[in-house]
């Protein structure tokens, strides 16, 4: 990057942490740590609750998903909308009446202590992890196209995240949001423009249209039923759902965003806007993808997106045979260009036959160059078995480093790093407030202050950022990285939603019986997701693993159910 990239990214990072403390110095007391003091309009909650989902995985990784499967992934989220209306007439009235600093509290009023216990403890075990995966997700990949050591990228990102979260706590997470969202959206908004106004001058923005519709780039829905299926409608309409109903319902990282609104209504609608709202901004998000995809169908694209390890690879005994396999990926770039450009001349001419006949040659030069890259992948591991050869979360951050001007390029950076500032700073915020009100004053120390507690928040906050980056360090990458962040909360979520559908909705069953059955149906669960990532699952055990929230939720209230009669007996 160029003095003034570094000056942009730079600059917007550390007005960002200086404004949050500036902002929100003097947290005197626990309530104002954890809550805010109830100060959060709905606009600043609806803005926080979407900042804390869109972690840099989702600016990092879903144009590298639109990129090679389309806009398909935008069905993960149709589920949403309704899931916000059930929360916000069902969950928070009821949080707000209890005045609870956690979702967990909820649960002893309802259960006993044991479940509430339970529940906190599978939320840090899923949120301490995905904290790690947070800062880890951008670090890799801006560890690489900056060429700095990935552990410092890790403890740069963690330790801004740090400074102004022990320092403010919720009012400063909130507040610092504010900024990261516009600085996020505006830097996504900006790329999307200047890689259509990038295309050549003969590819207007509907022949670009046009050529990723032909190329299969725009499958937003699809109808289709099938439980291995990770994302169609029914898949995003039912099994997202339940993935939604507990994300926003009962992860702390998300309840205390809303738990710092002035008031019920403050808080409805600030997860209403989030409803409507997120699935625009993520289908945004996947067309910049899919105009990439476009801009690289004219431009020739790099046979494997992860320059680093490309690099390697030119200084083994296998150069001479990755020499041979960009040419011939040139070769097939070249005529695929030259069959697109025809397409266009179609399309403009109004010939059906020619656009068909087009097309079907497109594709077929498409899928050769798909083959020869996964060649290239091949010999990449076959060098290194340690490498990394899954390069789409590089996709988005290649096109940015190597076509983008000077200063556009950091505030992009800059994108990536607030992103994931905003998740995290949620994060550490969620796992101290639970480790501190679920754990340490409700089970270990009863009898301190209000300022010890607000301490002991504050130094949680620390020790779960410390254990953050240590996990980051040593994670590595998943198939995709946003995929690997919805698998995670999937193992976990479906238990945990069902724990307070029981609370809420089935009077019938007590404390033991869900206490129980919820341990039961996580065992389960992490045996169907054993069994199909192996490759062993058949008939209705292989699923996508949306479908584990499903099969968690109803197991907790089945086993529940059972249990209880048996016990009544």
């Amino acid at each position: 990057m160029s003095y003034i990239d570094w000056v942009v990214l730079i600059g917007t990072l550390t007005f960002i942490v200086a404004y949050g403390v500036w902002k929100t110095r003097g947290s005197k007391d626990l309530e104002n740590f954890l809550k805010g003091g109830n100060e959060a309009k709905w606009w600043g909650i609806g803005i926080s609750i979407m900042a804390t989902q869109a972690s840099a995985i989702t600016f990092l990784s879903t144009p590298g998903q639109a990129y090679t499967d389309g806009m398909g992934f935008i069905q993960f989220y149709f589920g949403l909308p309704i899931a916000m209306i059930i929360l916000s007439v069902t969950f928070v009235p009821i949080y707000y009446k209890l005045k609870v600093y956690t979702a967990y509290e909820f649960l002893e009023n309802r259960f006993d202590l044991k479940t509430r216990t339970l529940a906190a403890i599978l939320f840090l075990i899923q949120r301490g992890l995905a904290a790690g995966i947070t800062i880890y997700a951008p670090a890799i990949i801006l560890s690489t196209l900056l060429d700095k050591d990935l552990t410092l990228t890790c403890i740069v990102i963690g330790f801004l995240v740090i400074i102004y979260t022990v320092s403010g706590g919720t009012k400063a997470v909130t507040q610092t949001q504010k900024q990261q969202m516009l600085v996020m959206m505006g830097g996504m908004i900006i790329a999307g423009i200047m890689v259509i106004s990038m295309l050549p001058e003969n590819i207007g923005f509907v022949d670009a249209l046009h050529v990723a519709g032909k190329m299969g780039r725009l499958n937003v829905v699809n109808f289709d039923f099938e439980l291995s299926d990770r994302y169609n409608f029914w898949s995003g309409i039912t099994a997202s759902l339940f993935l939604f109903m507990s994300y926003f319902g009962t992860d702390q990282s998300q309840v205390q965003r809303y738990l710092s609104g002035r008031s019920v209504r403050e808080s409805r609608l600030g997860l209403i806007m989030n409803g409507l709202l997120k699935i625009p901004m993520q289908f945004v998000i996947l067309f910049i993808g899919v105009m990439v995809f476009v801009f690289y169908q004219f431009v020739m694209p790099p046979v494997f997106f992860n320059k680093v390890e490309k690099e390697k690879l030119e200084h083994t005994v296998y150069a001479e045979e990755l020499k041979v396999m960009e040419q011939d990926y040139e070769v097939v770039f070249n005529e695929k260009r030259q069959e697109l450009n025809n397409l266009v001349e179609a399309f403009n001419q109004d010939d059906e036959a020619a656009v068909e006949s087009i097309t079907a040659k497109a594709l077929e030069l498409e899928k050769r160059s798909i083959e020869i890259r996964d060649e290239v992948k091949a010999l990449v591991k076959k060098s290194n078995p340690n490498a990394e050869t899954n390069d789409k979360d590089y996709i988005f951050m290649t096109f940015v480093m190597d076509h983008l001007p000077i200063g556009l390029i950091g505030l992009l950076f800059a994108v990536m790093f607030s992103a994931a500032m905003s998740s995290t700073a949620s994060e550490l915020n969620a796992l101290a407030s639970t480790s501190t009100i679920d754990l340490y004053k409700r089970s270990l120390f009863k009898t301190g202050s209000d300022k010890h507690y607000l301490n002991s928040s504050k130094w949680f906050t620390l020790l779960w950022g410390i254990l953050a980056i240590i996990f980051a360090t040593y994670a590595s990458l998943f198939e995709n990285l946003i995929q690997a962040v919805n698998l995670l909360g999937s193992l976990f979520y479906g238990t945990i939603l069902g724990i307070f559908v029981v609370a809420f909705y089935v009077k019938y069953i007590g404390g033991n019986a869900v206490f129980y059955a919820s341990l039961i149906a996580e065992a389960c669960v992490i045996y169907i997701h054993y069994i199909n990532s192996n490759g062993t699952a058949t008939g209705w055990f292989e699923m996508g693993y949306l479908w584990y929230n499903v099969v968690g939720c109803v197991l907790v209230v089945a086993f529940g159910y059972l249990l209880q009669l048996v016990t009544k007996k």
